[in-house]
């Protein structure tokens, strides 16, 4: 996987992080919950890209 696609990866975790601290501030448990989902969602991806470099290596 292309490095570009690995920063997005990386960036979407971070940013799923930075809502569910958001929602936890504010109070807002709908913006909280996605963060979570985005961060799951991230972390499955590089999860993935980093099974396919193994296997490629």
């Amino acid at each position: 996987m292309g490095a570009g696609k690995k920063a997005k990866n990386a960036a979407k975790t971070t940013k799923g992080k930075a809502k569910e601290e958001t929602g936890k501030a504010v109070g807002n448990e709908t913006l909280e919950m996605k963060g979570r989902r985005e961060q799951m969602a991230g972390d499955a991806k590089q999860a993935a890209s980093k099974a396919k470099d193994t296997l490629k290596h």
